[in-house]
């Protein structure tokens, strides 16, 4: 069989596919809303699910919301920074960016360690003036920052350190969950996770008050009647909860199978890319399988071939956010732009095919080696 013809009747095979549970647990699920009645505001399967979340990760304090976007920016609320420079780094999804100036921040970016592709804690200490506020750091497909030097220089200048933890659900580093570091984290449960809930995200705080005000922050800041700050709506529906509670069953099972692809690619892929560097001290999660190349002629080449065959990996991420064309001011960030330009996400997801996986690093090898 060429290469460039797919097996008849083959589905396209994207970056990825949201899994789905048995359709009669959810169910299971649905008739207990359909019992309590209540499909929003703080329900019984919600609550139910932010236990489950904390007993899972081992945390102590987390709050389910309606995505991972809003919980950005309940989290700069929450720690009273509605204006100043949030120092952060321009690799990553756009979402981190635009929580910081929809709240009227200014990022700042730090550029980014070539093997982690985090950001590189030597260029947030440089980038430190009296408007600092924050840092915002992202752990890049579920590698960890530097947590330990981010801390180091948070504390000493005394600025917050939230996490962009996104792609960390299930990462644990030197025997901690990801989402428990720094003043808080958050992530995202978008159905192109490897835990999702369709849509949905979550916030985790260090700190008991930072949790409570939390509480009032995604809720319109009141109690009742008793009205005590400016809060947004960010709350989740029960049904988006079942979808959570349903998936959090199977969650160790799917990061296994997406090991095993993973480990796959590895082997058919040998030395053909350039793979991102993990550091000791970490349990991946297999949230992403990105390949690097040697120059983004190459990078588009691949990309087309692979279309040509009905395979479409991903550009995750580009561009690098210090281009954005609507921010006012920029900066040069050359190892981001760099990465950006010759950085793909290959498929990943539980139910794809060993024979998909040579295929694909077959495609990848011939034209890497030329």
């Amino acid at each position: 069989m060429s290469n460039k013809q797919p097996r008849k009747n083959e589905s396209p095979i994207h970056v990825t596919k949201s899994f789905l549970p048995n359709k009669r647990l959810f169910n299971q699920y649905v008739n207990r809303i359909w019992k309590s009645n209540q499909l929003t505001n703080q329900g019984p399967l919600l609550r139910e699910l932010e236990e489950s979340l904390k007993d899972k990760l081992e945390i102590k304090n987390l709050h389910y919301v309606s995505n991972g976007t809003i919980a950005l920016q309940i989290a700069l609320r929450s720690l009273d920074i509605t204006g100043g420079e949030i120092i952060t780094t321009p690799f990553s999804y756009v979402a981190t960016i635009s929580s910081i100036l929809w709240e009227r921040c200014t990022p700042i970016f730090g550029d980014i360690d070539p093997g982690t592709f985090c950001i590189d804690p030597d260029k947030i200490e440089s980038s430190i003036t009296d408007k600092t506020k924050a840092i915002m750091a992202v752990h890049v497909f579920g590698a960890p920052c530097d947590v330990e030097k981010i801390a180091d220089i948070a504390s000493r200048h005394s600025i917050k350190v939230i996490y962009d933890a996104a792609h960390a659900f299930g990462a644990v580093y030197k025997g901690r969950s990801l989402l428990d570091y720094g003043d808080i984290s958050t992530c995202s449960f978008h159905s192109t996770k490897l835990f999702h809930t369709v849509e949905g995200g979550c916030v985790v705080a260090s700190d008991n008050k930072v949790d409570r005000k939390l509480e009032l922050v995604k809720r319109f800041g009141h109690h009742g009647d008793d009205h005590q700050m400016l809060g947004i709506n960010a709350k989740a529906s029960e049904f988006h909860a079942a979808m959570g509670l349903c998936n959090i069953g199977y969650i160790d099972d799917i990061i296994e199978e997406r090991k095993r692809i993973s480990e796959l690619y590895d082997s058919c892929l040998g030395s053909a890319v350039k793979k991102q560097i993990h550091p000791e001290g970490l349990e991946y999660n297999y949230a992403y399988y990105p390949v690097v190349f040697k120059s983004e002629r190459v990078t588009l080449k691949v990309i087309a071939k692979l279309n040509e065959i009905n395979v479409f990996p991903r550009r995750y991420f580009y561009p690098s956010l210090n281009t954005l064309p609507y921010l006012q001011s920029t900066t040069d960030c050359p190892v981001s732009e760099s990465i950006s330009a010759r950085i793909i996400c290959l498929p990943l997801y539980v139910g794809l095919k060993p024979y998909q996986i040579r295929k694909i690093s077959k495609v990848i090898r011939e034209i890497a080696s030329k």
